[in-house]
């Protein structure tokens, strides 16, 4: 099997360059995000009418204060006071529209923006789901979880931002403007040829940024990665003593980690400092301009304060846009990495014929199955043929790397032959349904997996639904229910992470109920005995008898006295099927199965 975190088929998904993803655009991106914007198309228009209405309401005070300015200029004594506290009390009347209109805008927006995330997570899960087992073979664990989690968090941030800012941004451009050209159109032009050195300026800056965040995303998911490795093998570590290797792997990881974000926090310095110094000299050139205007009587007081106000609410907004790129950059990675995943292809899939099939027979056939790892030179199978009769109990023994576990795998698809077929009940099994075939099939492997839960939530995976009558039936005929119910809580018992607080024989009984729950016709042993001490192997190898009972069964041992009893013996190696017959007729050929039980007998 291909080393973790290297790839047969190209590059790995968490591979990182400087280069976007593909060389994908930004509007590419953003096209690819644009179905899970539109399935919230009511609250987005309620989130723009909300910011519309604020944006109107900022453009309002510099009127006011145009209408203030001119009036005393004109004529002092029109400003009264009553006129004075109806002009402040209809701008406190519209600001109070404002905050009701801000409250709902980010509300709203924010909502909006977790669900998008909780879509295209649910997405990506269901994605994740469908990918073969290669993917996960060279795919780092802690890389998907930040994808999944850091990532669609900036998403679900650019989501809702950045609909509104732009909305924000034109709808105080175009009546900032029109305002301007009723006052003096000589002003207006001066702001219009100004504004793009901002956006121009910044340019090489904020791509620089997105480099970065891209590398950062990156560097937090082999964090993740190395954290996961380090806590779930805390046991392995501490055995060797191995602490401060593990510790100095983790501070090398963060280190690299401070210096991504060092670089990233050098292009944000250098971006706003940048922006800063664009403002403040925009915003200086339009004073100079306006008061040069206003000495000359080609604008009123009244309208070169107006102006200034419009100005910096201008300016504030394209300040907004430019300081925006930052959370826009950040976004955007995220739908790249996003996009990533959504991209990987599952390699086994249901043919467009596929049937669906009730309890299958049992019986399986190889034809000429040859198969090899993607990233491989080897073959691990060659030309295979043999057949395992309904209701048979074939073991297959031989040294390690004949492809023995690999013919297990192969059967419920999780791996393809290169050529050849396999066929279930006559049927070539990419003929049937995935979800068809493996429901037929029922696995019990040297490495349990246990969830972390209760005893319950463990053996009821075997079939969700199932009754706590059904539940303890299976747990009887597993032997486990004796030290099931010997536990603090019973059925209820939380078992640790992985099952941690259970020996090696508990846990593999947890998962010889679940297979009993399931009930499948077919059942395939892979070295489900070699890891337990002698105790323990006496108690699963006589559940797995009674497992075994009446269904087709393929079993892969090392030790050879587990076997002895199978109906048929096949010895694999390298060079294919080199014997096959019973226990005794095996024995008596004085063979390889012969000189492997003498040798495993002798230790």
């Amino acid at each position: 099997m291909p080393p973790r975190g290297e790839r047969g088929s190209g590059p790995a998904p968490e591979a990182e360059t400087k280069k976007a993803f593909s060389l994908k655009k930004s509007t590419s991106l953003i096209k690819r995000f644009l179905p899970y914007l539109k399935k919230h198309i009511p609250t987005l228009l309620c989130v723009l009418l909300c910011t519309a209405a604020s944006a109107a309401i900022d453009i309002a005070l510099p009127l006011i204060v145009r209408e203030i300015t001119d009036t005393a200029t004109v004529d002092v004594a029109a400003l009264t006071v009553k006129k004075i506290i109806s002009i402040c009390l209809f701008y406190i009347g519209l600001r109070i529209i404002g905050s009701i209109s801000e409250y709902c805008r980010s509300f709203y927006g924010h909502a909006m923006g977790v669900k998008i995330e909780n879509k295209m997570r649910e997405d990506m899960f269901n994605h994740l789901q469908t990918l073969s087992f290669s993917f996960f073979d060279n795919t780092k664990v802690g890389q998907l979880m930040s994808r999944m989690t850091s990532d669609l968090f900036d998403v679900a941030e650019w989501a809702h931002h950045f609909p509104e800012m732009i909305f924000s941004t034109v709808i105080k451009f175009i009546a900032s403007f029109y305002i301007f050209t009723t006052m003096d159109w000589r002003i207006a032009v001066a702001v219009l040829v100004m504004m793009p050195f901002m956006v121009i300026l910044t340019k090489k800056t904020r791509t620089k940024m997105r480099d970065t965040f891209r590398e950062s995303r990156h560097q937090v998911g082999e964090i993740n990665a190395k954290l996961e490795d380090s806590l779930l093998g805390v046991k392995v570590v501490r055995s060797f003593t191995n602490e401060e290797t593990e510790r100095k792997k983790f501070i090398d990881g963060c280190r690299e980690y401070v210096a991504i974000k060092r670089r990233s926090y050098k292009y944000m310095s250098s971006f706003h400092s940048t922006v800063n110094l664009i403002d403040g000299t925009m915003y200086i050139a339009i004073v100079a301009i306006g008061a040069y205007f206003m000495s000359k009587k080609i604008t009123t007081p009244g309208d070169f304060a107006a102006s200034l106000l419009l100005v910096s609410t201008l300016l504030g907004s394209v300040r907004s846009i430019v300081d925006f790129s930052e959370q826009f950059s950040r976004g955007i990675t995220g739908i790249e990495r996003f996009a990533e995943i959504m991209d990987e292809v599952p390699e086994i899939t249901d043919r467009e014929n596929a049937a669906e099939i009730g309890e299958a027979e049992g019986k399986i056939e190889f034809k000429d199955v040859t198969f090899r790892y993607s990233d491989e030179g080897r073959t691990i199978i060659d030309n295979l043929n043999m057949t395992l009769e309904k209701g048979e109990n074939l073991a297959i023994v031989g040294p390690s790397g004949g492809g023995k576990t690999t013919l297990c795998n192969l059967i419920p698809r999780f791996y393809e032959p290169e050529s050849g077929e396999i066929l279930l009940d006559g049927k070539n099994i990419k003929d049937i349904t995935l979800h068809s075939l493996r429901r037929n099939i029922g696995v019990v492997a040297q490495d349990v997996y246990l969830f972390s839960g209760t005893v319950y939530d463990n053996i009821v995976f075997g079939r969700p639904g199932a009754s706590m009558e059904e539940i303890k039936e299976a747990a009887k005929k597993a032997g486990a229910d004796e030290f099931i119910n010997e536990l603090p809580d019973g059925y209820d018992t939380y078992i640790g992470e992985r099952g941690v607080k259970l020996s090696g024989g508990q846990k593999q009984r947890l998962s010889i109920a679940r297979v009993f729950l399931k009930n499948p016709p077919i059942l395939l042993l892979d070295e489900a005995t070699s890891a337990l001490d002698n105790e323990s192997e006496r108690l699963v190898q006589e559940s797995l008898e009674r497992l075994a009972k009446g269904r087709t069964t393929l079993t892969i041992a090392h030790r050879l006295t587990t076997i002895k009893n199978a109906d048929e013996i096949i010895v694999l190696t390298r060079d294919g099927i080199a014997e096959q017959g019973t226990h005794s007729e095996l024995m008596k050929n004085d063979g390889v199965y012969s000189h492997m039980y003498s040798m495993y007998s002798k230790d």
